[in-house]
C-alpha cells in the first residue's frame, strides 16, 4: 500500500509540479499585466469545465458496472457529446466575456480555447477504469507526459510570441497530448454510444456534482473576477499567482489521497463492511489534515524563497499575502476528507453543501475590494468561508455515518493552523518558526493513528 501511495503521490505531484513550472516560466517571461491576461484563460476554461461536470470519470471507477464495455462506451459517447456542447458555448460567448474583463483584445483567444474542452472530452475512459484494479499508472503518465512536453514548449513558444499568447498555445498542446496519451495508454478499442438511458441516469448522478462544479468555479474563479473585474490584469496577476503557489500543493495531496482511498472506500460501503470503512474514513481524514499542515507549514519555510528566486521583484507584493492564501487553501484541502468519505457513502451532495460558507463572503469580498481597493480583507474572507464550510461538511457527513474518531490528528491539526499564522504575524522573519515548524511536523506525525495502520495492514479495503 505504501508503494501505490508514493506512486499516486509522485505521479500526481509530477504533473502540478510541471503545471506549476509552466505557469512560473511564464509569467518570468512575460510582463505582468499579460500574466493577468493568462490568468483569465484559465477562468474561461474553468467556467466550461464547470458546465460539464457529470462525473462520469467517477462512475466508471465506483459503479459496479465500471468494467462494462457497453457502459463505458454509454460514458465515452456522452463525454463527448458534452464537450462538443461546451465548445461551442464558448466559441459563442468569447467576445462577450472578453469584453466583459476590459480585454477585447483576447476574444480570438477564447474562441481557439473552444478547442479544449472538445480535445479533453475526447480523452479514453480506460485511464480512469485502470484504477478499479489498482492500476494508476495509465492515468498518472496521461497528466504528466501532456505536463511535460507543455513546459519544454514554453522557449520555443516564446521566441515566436513574447506575450499572454505563450500560455494559450501551451494549454492547447497541453489538451492536444492529453487525449493521444490517453489512447496509447488504452487496453481496449475506443467506442462511443449514445443511449438515452444511460444519459438520464448520468445526469442524476451528476446532478448535484454539476451544482456542487457551479459552486466550486465561483470558490476558485469568483475571487479573481472580483479581482479583475475591480483591481485590474497587474492585480490579478499577483493573486492569481497566489493562489497557484499555495492551491497547487493542496490539489497534490488532496487529489492523492482521494485516488488512493475512495475505490477502497466504496468497496468497503458496498460490502457493508462498517469496520473497514470507519477505519479507511479515519484514514482519509487523517491523509486530508496531513495536507493541509505540509502547506501552511512549507509555506512559511520556503515560499518566500520561492517568490523571490523564481519570479523576481516584480512579484515582491505577494509576500506579505502568502500566510493567508496557505491558510485557506490548507482547510480547503482539510474540507475534502469529509467530501471524499460522503462520496464514498453515496452523499454526492456533500461538496455542495461545504462550499456554501465560501460563496456566500463574495459579496463581502466584492465591497471590501472596492472600499479598501486591497486584497488583503478577500483572501481573509475566504478563509474564514473554508472554516464554516468545513463544520458544515461535517455535519452533512455525520447525517449519513459516525464520524471517524480522529480527535488527536484533528487537535496537532488546529493547533498548526492557528500557531504558524500568528507566530508569523506577530514576529515576520523570526528564526523560532523552524524549530517551532519541526515540533508541529512531529506532532502532527505522531497523531495519524488511522494512517498508519493503513500502511502497516494493507488487506484494509482491498477489492
Amino acid at each position: 500500500m505504501l508503494r501505490t501511495a508514493i506512486l499516486i503521490l509522485s505521479g500526481n505531484a509530477a504533473t502540478s509540479a510541471l503545471m506549476l513550472a509552466r505557469n512560473l516560466v511564464i509569467a518570468r517571461l512575460i510582463p505582468v499585466a499579460d500574466y493577468g491576461v493568462a490568468a483569465t484563460f484559465a477562468m474561461v476554461m474553468a467556467v466550461i469545465e464547470m458546465g460539464s461536470t457529470l462525473g462520469l470519470q467517477q462512475q466508471i471507477v465506483q459503479s459496479k458496472r465500471g468494467d462494462d464495455p457497453a457502459f463505458q462506451a454509454a460514458l465515452q459517447g456522452f463525454q463527448l457529446l458534452r464537450g462538443l456542447i461546451a465548445a461551442a458555448a464558448l466559441f459563442v460567448l468569447a467576445g462577450p466575456i472578453a469584453d466583459f474583463l476590459a480585454i477585447p483584445e483576447a476574444a480570438s483567444a477564447y474562441r481557439w480555447l473552444a478547442l479544449v474542452p472538445l480535445l479533453t472530452a475526447a480523452q479514453h475512459f480506460d485511464i480512469h477504469r485502470a484504477q478499479r484494479r489498482g492500476h494508476y499508472r495509465p492515468m498518472l503518465l496521461t497528466g504528466a507526459l501532456p505536463a511535460l512536453a507543455a513546459l519544454i514548449a514554453i522557449w520555443p513558444l516564446s521566441r515566436l510570441v513574447d506575450d499572454w499568447q505563450v500560455a494559450l498555445w501551451a494549454v492547447l498542446l497541453h489538451a492536444a497530448l492529453g487525449v493521444l496519451v490517453s489512447h496509447l495508454m488504452a487496453e481496449r478499442r475506443y467506442r462511443l454510444r449514445l443511449d438515452r438511458a444511460e444519459m438520464r441516469a448520468n445526469l442524476r448522478f451528476g446532478a448535484p456534482l454539476l451544482a456542487n462544479a457551479a459552486l466550486m468555479y465561483l470558490v476558485f474563479q469568483g475571487d479573481k473576477i472580483i479581482v479583475g473585474r475591480l483591481a485590474g490584469m497587474e492585480a490579478l496577476a499577483v493573486f492569481a499567482m497566489g493562489m497557484t503557489l499555495t492551491l497547487t500543493p493542496t490539489l497534490i495531496g488532496a487529489k492523492s489521497v482521494q485516488n488512493l482511498f475512495l475505490p477502497k472506500l466504496s468497496v468497503a460501503h458496498g460490502r457493508a463492511d462498517a469496520s473497514a470503512h470507519r477505519q479507511l474514513a479515519g484514514a482519509t481524514f487523517e491523509g486530508m489534515f496531513l495536507t493541509g499542515s505540509t502547506l501552511l507549514l512549507g509555506t512559511v519555510l520556503i515560499g518566500p524563497f520561492v517568490v523571490t528566486a523564481l519570479l523576481g521583484t516584480k512579484y515582491a507584493s505577494l509576500l506579505p499575502l502568502l500566510i493567508p492564501f496557505a491558510l485557506m487553501n490548507a482547510l480547503r484541502a482539510i474540507k475534502n476528507g469529509p467530501s471524499t468519505v460522503a462520496l464514498s457513502a453515496g452523499q454526492t451532495d456533500n461538496g455542495f453543501w461545504g462550499n456554501l460558507p465560501r460563496i456566500a463572503v463574495l459579496p463581502l469580498s466584492y465591497w471590501a475590494l472596492a472600499q479598501t481597493g486591497s486584497v488583503v480583507p478577500v483572501i481573509w474572507l475566504g478563509v474564514t468561508g473554508e472554516a464554516i464550510g468545513l463544520g458544515v461538511a461535517l455535519w452533512r457527513l455525520s447525517r449519513v455515518m459516525a464520524l471517524p474518531q480522529v480527535g488527536r490528528a484533528a487537535l496537532t491539526t488546529a493547533l498548526v493552523l492557528v500557531a504558524i499564522p500568528l507566530i508569523t504575524l506577530a514576529a515576520p522573519g523570526t528564526l523560532l518558526i523552524w524549530p517551532i515548524a519541526l515540533l508541529l511536523i512531529a506532532a502532527q506525525l505522531v497523531a495519524l493513528p488511522h494512517l498508519r495502520a493503513y500502511f502497516g495492514r494493507p488487506q484494509i479495503g482491498t477489492a
